[in-house]
């Protein structure tokens, strides 16, 4: 059983002492609309751990009430993802609509009690008419209507009479009731799309309050565990079961935090959103916080579970850092995967004093990893080394190879340098190096002493792969869409080399690529004759010191000396001569930061984009990043004379985001436009009404009323927790289809939560 006894564990052992009840049952409901997340994965955790610790049983239901969005496709992974993680459900899977008729069968009985009724206001009407945290609602004309009427209605609703939107199926609770849940909750509404399971039998489907706590009623759930967001629809759930006067036992439903973590987006529909938009490759692209995305990615179903059950269960929400979650695979995988070695950035170095070839014994776990095993690491007269480590004029503390400090090639000898090749234009080419016979690993007698030993790979028998080098998604801690995607969560190593047993051996699956992190074969696109590896996650959280502020001159400590960067600038190749006149003026000249710039450098054709594009545009921050961004993601696939916008075009575009015409988010939306059609931006704009709203006026009602609809949040706001803010603002931000400007948005929704 789980050591750390949460508060729904001590609610469920006294309900077990107490004789409540007899099993424990629990559920997990997901809506299959989507592929699950880490959040899904907590609970998924909760409710089949509970069930196991106590030796009761958790049913798996997809609570499938909406045909618009819900596919097989998403029930399966639900099912692949809950099986991965280590649980199952037995014989106990259900979907909500196998209910669909006791369902409907209680919704006549509320109708006939007098309970429910038909109401024929328009949606607007109906939010009108809900009133607001101050002042009471008022009940619809239609509420007047005789059993008998809406018992007719209803059922030609079932039959598909009626349009969308012309009629709903109300409760009759209590229009004034503080908890706005409770203000005449809508049960069923029309909807003629057909559905995955029960094609077009039904034109009507029950809301999630109706269709929950009955089928928890219905399956025999004891404990229903929902997140804090559902915590006041509690009272809606108990009303509809005890109005039913429902024989006991009765579920009960408790309410716990959902798991929020940082530089991460648990909504589905924001996910879908970077499927559908292309900024990733599909829901299990392993940047994407999916169960199939880590699993893809190389996580452990065993590192999950651990990141679940060492946050814990809360009760109120807050935020875990996603360092957590890295700690918990790195946790996981050190004392298990072999230690390997790669070169991400190839340089041939040849030991002139060399002949022939050999195999040398190599352990593949270090002295603190109690476990067995080896290989045979082929060597030969020439090598691969990493770029990064040999430096011709190394700055003070740098202690690989160079032209005057030997070095010792990891597991093998010491070799120092004799001679650099270089190419015309002046790149270092190859290394010319004697090797110390008697300076073997294992048996060095040579007396010489080096300072590191570094990574190396036989140039004959080494074998070439692409290495994927995944960061986090989103740059900002906490996201709120595709405008803060992280433009380098993904660097792909086309020419890496690896030691021959990573392929051929293959003792397991996981390795660590040492100093660069730890690597899977990626279960897709890697086959035996092009290897793909995936970096499931770097050795060390570097996060922190990539995005740590720079100090104000007043704070400033002296600088340190120079020293070699770590792994993170073995990820791509030196620049070369004219790549660096690029990078050097894009950043000194136009004052662009270096991730932008070295992304343009190193493309010809998106300098040159770039460069044109700058005549025309007086802010060369905001043009750098649409080029850095969109513009390359059509290059790919496309040759710049074949494109159907020219570098004016995006400059224009730059300028509205700029002059606060549009916001960031719908600027993608324009380009995507631009890109098929080839009008101009402000046509574009302008036929589909994508200006920006900044119109106190306009903006203002909106934020009233979703603080009217979320008096909880609100409460909790003026009590201390300030980062609903951000809530409040999304809410907002969703509300105008992304139209609002963010910065109106703020100011107006900070003044407003004051009073």
């Amino acid at each position: 059983m789980n050591e750390k006894k949460d508060f729904l564990r001590a609610i469920v052992e006294a309900d077990l002492k107490s004789g409540k009840i007899e099993e424990v049952v629990t559920r997990f409901p997901p809506e299959p609309n989507g592929y699950p997340h880490i959040g899904h994965a907590k609970s998924i955790v909760l409710n089949f751990g509970i069930a196991r610790d106590y030796h009761g049983r958790c049913h798996l239901r997809m609570d499938d009430t909406n045909p618009e969005t819900e596919e097989m496709r998403y029930v399966e992974a639900i099912k692949d993802a809950i099986h991965w993680l280590g649980f199952d459900w037995g014989e106990h899977f259900y979907f909500t609509s196998d209910y669909f008729e006791r369902l409907y069968d209680y919704a006549v009985q509320l109708i006939k009690m007098g309970k429910a009724y038909v109401d024929s206001l328009s949606e607007e009407e109906i939010r009108q008419y809900r009133g607001t945290v101050t002042e009471p609602g008022r009940r619809s004309v239609y509420a007047e209507r005789s059993v008998e009427e809406n018992l007719d209605l209803f059922e030609r609703m079932r039959q598909g009479e009626f349009e969308e939107g012309a009629h709903v199926l109300r409760a009759r609770i209590d229009m004034a009731s503080p908890n706005m849940k409770m203000r005449d909750p809508l049960l069923y509404r029309i909807r003629h799309t057909p559905h995955y399971r029960t094609g077009s039998a039904w034109h009507i489907y029950p809301m999630y309050d109706f269709a929950h706590c009955l089928s928890d009623y219905i399956e025999g759930i004891t404990h229903s565990f929902c997140t804090l967001e559902f915590e006041n629809n509690r009272e809606v759930y108990d009303w509809i079961l005890e109005t039913l006067q429902v024989k006991p036992p009765r579920p009960h439903q408790y309410e716990f935090a959902r798991l929020n973590i940082t530089y991460t987006v648990m909504s589905k529909r924001k996910l879908l959103e970077l499927v559908k938009g292309g900024y990733v490759s599909g829901w299990d692209d392993p940047r994407m916080p999916t169960i199939a995305g880590y699993r893809r990615r190389g996580y452990t179903p065993e590192s999950i579970v651990n990141f679940c059950e060492m946050i814990g269960v809360a009760k109120a929400n807050s935020v875990v850092d996603v360092a957590q979650l890295e700690f918990a695979i790195r946790d996981d995988l050190n004392p298990k995967v072999p230690r390997v070695m790669c070169v991400l950035s190839p340089l041939k170095v040849t030991i002139v004093n060399y002949e022939g070839e050999e195999e040398l014994d190599a352990s593949y776990y270090p002295p603190d990893v109690p476990k067995e095993g080896s290989r045979k690491l082929p060597f030969s007269k020439e090598i691969y080394i990493d770029r990064d480590d040999f430096c011709e004029n190394p700055p003070k503390g740098y202690h690989r190879l160079t032209p005057d400090q030997p070095v010792r090639l990891k597991h093998a000898y010491i070799i120092a340098c004799e001679e650099v090749v270089k190419d015309d234009a002046g790149n270092v080419v190859e290394i010319k190096a004697r090797y110390f016979p008697d300076s073997r690993s294992g048996s060095d007698t040579s007396g010489i002493k080096v300072k590191s030993a570094i990574q190396w790979v036989d140039a004959k028998k080494g074998k070439r792969v692409e290495v994927r080098l995944y960061d986090r998604l989103f740059k900002t801690e906490n996201p709120q869409g595709v405008e803060d995607l992280n433009p380098d969560s993904l660097r792909i190593v086309q020419n890496a080399v690896v030691e021959p047993s990573v392929i051929e051996e293959k003792p397991d699956e996981r390795f660590q690529f040492e100093r660069i992190g730890y690597f899977y074969a990626d279960p897709v696109d890697s086959t035996d004759e092009n290897p793909v590896f995936n970096r499931i996650v770097s050795l060390k959280d570097s996060w922190a010191k990539k995005s740590k502020k720079k100090e104000s001159p007043k704070q400033a400590k002296p600088r340190p000396e120079p020293k070699p960067r770590p792994a993170q600038k073995e990820e791509r190749p030196p620049l070369s001569p004219d790549q660096q006149r690029h990078f050097d003026r894009f950043t000194e000249e136009l004052g662009l930061g270096a991730a932008v710039a070295d992304t343009l450098a190193r493309d010809e054709a998106l300098s040159d984009f770039f460069e044109k594009a700058c005549t025309f545009a007086d802010n060369p921050a905001t043009l750098a990043n649409l080029v850095a961004n969109e513009v390359a993601r059509e290059l790919k696939n496309s040759a710049p004379d074949t494109l159907r916008f020219g570098p004016e075009a995006v400059a224009r575009l730059a300028k509205m985001i700029d002059e606060e015409t549009i916001s960031t988010k719908i600027a993608k939306q324009v380009f995507e436009a631009m890109a098929k059609s080839g009008e101009n931006p402000e046509t574009i704009v302008e036929a589909k009404g994508l200006k920006q709203i900044s119109d106190p006026d306009v903006i203002g009602p909106i934020i009233e009323q979703i603080i009217a609809d979320n008096p909880q949040n609100v409460a909790k706001y003026k009590a201390g927790n300030q980062k609903l803010l951000g809530f409040f603002v999304g809410q907002v931000l969703k509300a105008t289809g992304g139209k609002a400007n963010p910065k109106v948005v703020n100011e107006l929704v900070a003044e407003k939560l004051k009073r």
